[in-house]
């Protein structure tokens, strides 16, 4: 019984590790933007498609990572993810050579199919290290550590890629002759791409450290004799579960929008540059992070769901203070939509999850992660909606709506029109 429980407790560990190293990825992206945009002078809609190719990789790996695990095993599809995820970090390399925004985002797109098949892995894997009636509580300490990583990626992008962003803004760099252009651009790449080989490196580190190292969830064979099609006919026919893939669609477009645009919004309103601007992304972040705990432990006195429904309230009514309010308003408002985001993600992956069996939970996890496509399709449209405004808070009804959705399922769940 000993040697079993230290086992659970290597598995959950390591597997704990893995939110962080994702939730780096994540973030970095949302600094990416802010860096695209100056190194090449692309347009709010130019830059949004880091998030579609980051987030369109999800919605394309997702159900074959459910497939691959559940023929093989949890442990191969970390070490399958983990590999991936480094190869996109590689070809950051070789895209800042010929500078081509197409190229980057290829880069992104394989990085985002490593944690794509991570996440996948992960969520159902930490549902399965212990009870269920703790399940979403377990999964919300998991999750407690993605926020970290973010953390450790707005520093990483500040100290090593926006630091070193050239002051020439984009009207300046229009006039300039093509060849001091070049200089410029290539020293700002080499910027990101040392960044990304550095998080390549530590990532193949780890897969070997995880090669070596015995874990809990090895293959279901109960599921062998289910096709997926009779799998996802079970799914379908939970209403919770279904609408709860319509609310992770718009909560992960609404957390992509808000921290894609933090960094936008910061300089238009505070009239600073990238750098500075940060700062206060990695405030919204440390806020995110230290609330998720909160509401982790507030879940033993109070149900998930209820939880929920007064999280989005106030997210909608920080939202409104973006659009409405101006200067230091409008910018406490942004860094508050993130502490009552915190809560979202895991909450709304573990009611769909409720009631469950383990024959579904593979392929279940699976539709769920690939509604993380909300963050691809829908931070385009605020990208677009501040072009044609040329207003970034007034782009911020985009994620409104999102929350608006999300306020319909909590309730929902918690008067049990859902059943």
């Amino acid at each position: 019984m000993k040697s079993k429980i230290k086992s659970l407790r290597v598995s959950f560990i390591l597997v704990t590790l893995l939110y962080l190293l994702w939730g780096l990825a994540n973030n970095m992206n949302d600094t990416l933007l802010a860096a695209f945009k100056r190194i090449m002078s692309l347009s709010d809609l130019q830059t949004s498609l880091v998030q579609f190719a980051f987030y369109g990789s999800y919605f394309c790996f997702a159900l074959p990572a459910a497939l691959y695990i559940r023929k093989y095993s949890y442990k191969s599809g970390i070490m399958l993810g983990l590999l991936i995820y480094a190869a996109g970090t590689m070809l950051f390399t070789p895209a800042s050579k010929t500078g081509s925004y197409g190229f980057f985002l290829i880069a992104i797109y394989v990085m985002a199919a490593g944690c794509s098949i991570l996440e996948t892995t992960a969520n159902p894997l930490i549902i399965s290290l212990g009870s269920p009636q703790t399940a979403t509580r377990r999964l919300n300490i998991a999750q407690s550590f993605n926020p970290l990583g973010a953390i450790i990626g707005i520093l990483l992008s500040r100290h090593l890629i926006l630091s070193k962003l050239h002051s020439v803004d984009a009207s300046s760099r229009s006039s300039m002759l093509p060849a001091d252009l070049a200089i410029i651009q290539t020293q700002e790449f080499d910027a990101v791409s040392g960044t990304y080989f550095l998080i390549g490196c530590v990532l193949i580190v780890l897969t070997v450290i995880i090669a070596f190292t015995a874990m809990n969830g090895e293959r279901d064979t109960s599921t062998a004799t289910l096709s997926v099609r009779s799998l996802m006919g079970i799914l379908w026919r939970n209403k919770r579960y279904r609408y709860g893939i319509v609310a992770q669609f718009f909560y992960v477009g609404a957390q992509t929008c808000v921290w894609s645009f933090t960094i936008r919004l910061v300089m238009e309103e505070l009239t600073v540059r990238e750098a500075a601007a940060s700062d206060y992304f990695m405030m919204a972040i440390v806020l995110f992070t230290l609330c998720r705990f909160l509401f982790t432990l507030l879940m033993k006195y109070y149900s998930p769901a209820k939880l929920l429904t007064i999280s989005t309230v106030c997210a909608i009514t920080s939202t409104l203070l973006v659009i409405l309010g101006k200067d230091v308003t409008a910018i406490c408002g942004l860094v508050a939509i993130s502490a009552f985001m915190s809560l979202m993600f895991p909450t709304i992956y573990g009611l769909a999850l409720d009631g469950i069996g383990g024959n579904s939970t593979k392929l279940a996890s699976s539709g769920l992660i690939m509604s993380i496509v909300g963050g691809a399709l829908i931070t385009p449209v605020q990208g677009l909606v501040s072009d044609m405004t040329g207003d970034v808070s007034v782009s911020f009804c985009v994620p409104l709506v999102c929350f608006i959705v999300i306020l319909i399922y909590s309730f929902a769940i918690v008067y049990g029109a859902d059943d």
